[in-house]
């Protein structure tokens, strides 16, 4: 059983508001509720012996605003599909607009073409629409172009001011402290969090894993032969022109570009999911110098013994929101600490209900956060 809430009607608009929570993080729907300020309904939600998903909601959402807060957790599917129920329900019981509040987006990492896959937040953004979704709120999506995917408007709100306020107040001598990117991808995000907070930045480059052959899945075919005469003579019985060999990508090893010798290494992400390639870059700064290494990401996702694995690394701490629920992570590893963003989610769905602007909201806010 979860929690929904019903507002007073707002300012500029006509329809009543309605929030529902879902059954992944209730604290964070009870906390935006308070700060809402507004009253609790009820919506019932169980899985049956199958493990179907029904909903029911014990209220009228005949033209009201509905507001659905969940977020992606590690029982992932189940969540997306009590999601889209909730959704259908409420666009099934003529509810006026239906938004989606998604704190952390499932599925996000899946945003690009990988050999014979397919991109599945695609596949995601057109089953929500299709769910009844009118709007959808979520906040650091993986890759910035996900919202190209959604036919409705999406709101991909920031985290980077509550965790850069983090550091500032929670680190006296962050003045002291270097961004760190654990790759080159993330070097648009480190130094949009250092210019911020005027600091360097330094990037790790390369890995140590093996570079991995492609397994023969037939794209190769057909087969090259052996000497130069035959393979022309096959390439011209096809109508083919000779193709040159391309050179398979090799990673250097760990490399830290920049000084963090006697300094604080920050990482900074979007997310932290699979801790391994984290503490081996903890590892490497602190070989190069570094006294303390913190990693700071939006989304502490911390699948499998992620805890476990933090706990016995060189990382100092893990500053995490609370888009995902990680508490009983916490019991678990005492380097874990969580930065509130509910009232960024309160603000957001005001501003949305009340049909103001959102860019204030993106103040000061770049596009690599």
């Amino acid at each position: 059983m979860k929690l929904g809430i019903m507002a007073d009607r707002g300012h500029g608009n006509k329809n009543q508001m309605l929030f529902l929570g879902g059954t992944s993080h209730p604290e964070l729907a009870q906390l935006v509720a308070s700060k809402l300020g507004v009253r609790l309904c009820e919506i019932t939600t169980f899985h049956k012996l199958n493990r179907e998903t029904t909903v029911e909601i014990k209220e009228s959402v005949r033209g009201k605003d509905v507001y659905i807060l969940q977020t992606g957790t590690k029982d992932v599917n189940n969540d997306i599909m009590e999601l889209m129920i909730i959704a259908y329900a409420c666009r099934t019981s003529s509810a006026s607009n239906i938004v989606g509040v998604i704190p952390y987006l499932p599925y996000s990492k899946q945003s690009k073409m990988r050999k014979r896959g397919c991109i599945v937040g695609k596949l995601l953004a057109t089953m929500l629409g299709k769910a009844g979704f009118t709007h959808v709120i979520t906040m650091d999506l993986h890759q910035k172009e996900i919202q190209g995917f959604f036919n409705i408007p999406v709101d991909n709100l920031r985290a980077s001011a509550f965790l850069i306020d983090y550091i500032q107040t929670s680190l006296p001598d962050y003045r002291n402290a270097v961004i760190v990117a654990r790759n080159p991808n993330s070097v648009k995000r480190a130094t949009s969090y250092a210019e911020r907070l005027r600091l360097g930045i330094a990037v790790v480059h390369g890995d140590e894993r093996l570079t991995e052959s492609d397994e023969d899945d037939g794209r190769t075919s057909p087969p090259p032969l052996p000497d130069l005469q035959s393979r022309s003579k096959a390439n011209n019985a096809f109508g083919l022109e000779l193709l040159p060999r391309v050179a398979a990508k090799e990673k250097p090893p760990f490399n830290v570009v920049g000084d963090v010798g006697g300094r604080i290494a920050i990482i900074v992400d979007d997310m932290i999911d699979d801790v391994d390639a984290f503490v081996k870059v903890a590892d490497i700064l602190k070989e190069r110098g570094a006294y303390k290494v913190l990693v700071v990401a939006t989304h502490g996702v911390l699948s499998s013994d992620a805890p476990r694995l933090i706990e016995d690394s060189s990382i100092d701490e893990v500053v995490v929101t609370n888009t995902v629920p990680h508490e009983v992570k916490k019991m678990h590893c005492h380097k874990i600490k969580t930065v509130d963003i509910s009232v960024l989610l309160c603000e957001a769905i005001r501003r949305i209900h009340h049909r103001e602007s959102m860019s204030y909201l993106f103040r000061n806010v770049g596009m690599d956060d």
